[in-house]
């Protein structure tokens, strides 16, 4: 059991770091968009993030999958099938990377389009859509490899490779935005060295002793693909549910309060990316642990992993919420360029309203994880795609009709506590492993 704890904390504390550097950065970005573009400069970073979120999700999907099948088959002695799935994976997650690239470079004006953009908003949104879709083979690789590595005992690792990234990220965000004055393509391309970094720094992992991940050129296999996929699917279904979400927010919001209410959201947002990162990080930091008890049938090594998950999620929720309330108007002002005593009072309301969502969004994110982890895809599907869009945009369609943009943050906090609920209501891990003995 003590050993247990150190692994965890081992694993949680340094993927939780890593993904505070990757939350970093781009709260940097939107800081330094804020001040130097303004409202609309966030508006159309904000407009952008959907596309951006499919890409991530899209690496997510292919690195969780293929990473829990890997230490599923490493667990159980099955090194030959195990690397295979790490080859097949690598393939497809180039095959898909550059097809990304091919929409940005041809596609990215109707995709602001259709994303929202206004005639204030396109051309920004525009610019930072074709950086980012060109630069997607190295995000979707780098999202895939940074699961592999983890997963193939080399956390450290992995931790080093988003934080580096993430700080070079910073500092390239600041020299191009404003020494050399390069607006919003200088934000998006400071954004797309981040994972070219971090791939040539987990590149380390393999001219390491511990290494077993071993490429080969081979055929896809649809069978592979498909239970790679659909074992990540809800990492996918996530970020995609994101995207979708935060669209749908997108056009409420702009019916309600314009380009003013979208800048409002920005912020609410762009903090509840970093707070929803670091509850990834717990839950992609206990994967490798939870695929490793599952696959050698250790329940009650599978059980302490997922109460200490939960536990350390609730406790971070709530420091979080504290520190919001406490300190709602200087976070606000940080972001709040011009002042705008508008869009501070919708901001205000939205941060102690929205952020009561964190505390049943983390047990979500750390349960949901877990059925993925644990070879449940089914279920971590169902719970993805209420979290992200059957029960949320009904709410909030209805409850801003009734109460405006409270309304809206509302409607974030109800359907994560009724999705909890149900949770709650039908897991049992006790009947799952009997079925699997």
């Amino acid at each position: 059991m003590q050993n247990n704890f150190k692994l965890f904390f081992k694993y949680v504390s340094l993927n939780m770091l890593g993904m505070l550097g990757i939350s970093f950065y781009i709260l940097a970005d939107t800081l330094f968009i804020a001040q130097a573009l303004g409202p609309t400069g966030i508006a159309a970073l904000n407009l952008s993030i959907p596309a951006f979120g499919i890409i991530h999700g899209f690496g997510l999907m292919l690195g969780l999958g293929g990473a829990t099948r890997y230490k599923i088959l490493l667990s159980q002695n099955k090194l030959d099938e195990a690397k295979r799935v790490y080859s097949q994976t690598f393939l497809f997650a180039v095959g898909m990377g550059i097809l990304f690239m091919m929409i940005g470079l041809f596609g990215a004006s109707p995709m602001a389009r259709a994303l929202g953009a206004d005639a204030e908003t396109f051309e920004m949104t525009a610019v930072y859509l074709r950086t980012i879709l060109t630069f997607a083979p190295f995000f979707v690789l780098n999202n895939m490899l940074l699961a592999f590595v983890r997963n193939d005992g080399d956390p450290s690792l992995a931790m080093y490779g988003m934080v580096i990234g993430s700080v070079l990220n910073v500092v390239l965000d600041y020299i191009f935005i404003f020494p050399m004055q390069l607006g919003m393509f200088g934000a998006s391309l400071a954004t797309s060295v981040s994972p070219i970094v971090s791939l040539i720094i987990l590149s380390i992992h393999f001219f390491t002793p511990g290494n077993q991940l071993k490429l080969s050129f081979q055929k896809i296999e649809g069978w592979l693909i498909r239970d790679v996929t659909y074992l990540g699917a809800s990492a996918f279904i996530n970020e995609l549910s994101a995207s979708v979400v935060m669209f749908s927010f997108n056009t409420i919001i702009f019916n309600l309060e314009g380009n003013n209410g979208l800048a409002a959201y920005g912020i609410i947002a762009n903090i509840s990316f970093v707070v929803l990162s670091l509850f990834a990080g717990i839950a992609q930091g206990a994967q490798p642990l939870l695929s490793e008890s599952y696959g050698q049938k250790d329940l009650k090594g599978m059980k302490h992993v997922l109460v200490l998950s939960l536990l350390t999620t609730l406790v971070l929720s709530l420091s979080v919420y504290g520190g919001t309330a406490a300190f709602t108007e200087e976070i606000i002002s940080v972001f709040n360029s011009e002042n705008s005593a508008h869009i501070a009072r919708m901001a205000t309301s939205g941060l102690l309203i929205y952020f009561i969502g964190f505390v049943f969004a983390g047990m979500n994110t750390i349960l949901t994880s877990y059925f993925g982890a644990t070879d449940q895809p089914n279920r971590a599907l169902l719970f993805s795609l209420l979290r992200g869009g059957l029960l949320i945009i009904p709410l909030a369609i209805v409850l801003s009709y009734f109460f405006g943009m409270n309304g809206v943050w509302s409607s974030y906090v109800l359907t994560e506590a009724l999705i909890v609920m149900v949770i709650a209501f039908i897991i049992n891990p006790n009947k799952r492993m009997k079925r699997k003995k």
